[in-house]
């Protein structure tokens, strides 16, 4: 997903992680099954930062942190963004079982500024971090993963027998 200049509409981002969530359900995750972030039951009302779950890997300043960061990444609109969806919990999750992923993460925590911002961000994608990168990944994949991503965003129905599968209208196909 490139990234312009130009402030890009809430709406936009989230349409192209819609299709970044449609793709990653077919993506290797470092779980089995049942441990998908999907597979566990979440809050669906908005959490604040005084509200975020205790982590276990990441330090409370570093889980503020994260959570800014996944909030920017997909904010709250008509559905709740990253942090309803718990996905502050998933990143602390992923990372205190995958150390190559713990080590970007924190790495990239480090020399973030005290107020972090869209155009922080946007600096970092044009870097090509792999702080960016992974955290991108890791929010798009909790999100994704979760209730409110995969049934409210995206309408997965799961559990449903189709008689034929629809075609598609487009012109191009």
């Amino acid at each position: 997903m490139q990234m312009k200049e130009e402030k890009k509409p809430v709406e936009e981002r989230r349409q192209a992680l819609r299709i970044i969530g449609a793709i990653g359900t077919t993506c290797a995750f470092p779980f089995s099954a049942d441990e998908l972030y999907g597979q566990h039951e979440h809050s669906t009302s908005s959490l604040k930062s005084a509200q975020l779950p205790k982590p276990s890997f990441f330090t409370e300043k570093e889980l503020a942190q994260v959570s800014r960061v996944a909030d920017l990444i997909i904010p709250e609109t008509d559905t709740p963004g990253a942090i309803g969806a718990g996905v502050p919990a998933y990143i602390d999750m992923v990372c205190s079982r995958n150390a190559e992923l713990a080590e970007t993460v924190r790495k990239g925590l480090q020399g973030m500024p005290e107020t972090i911002t869209e155009g922080v961000l946007m600096r970092l994608q044009d870097e090509q971090s792999p702080f960016f990168r992974a955290m991108k990944n890791l929010t798009a994949d909790g999100y994704y993963t979760s209730k409110i991503g995969l049934i409210e965003e995206l309408g997965y129905k799961g559990n449903t027998v189709l008689a034929e599968f629809p075609s598609c209208t487009l012109p191009e196909h």
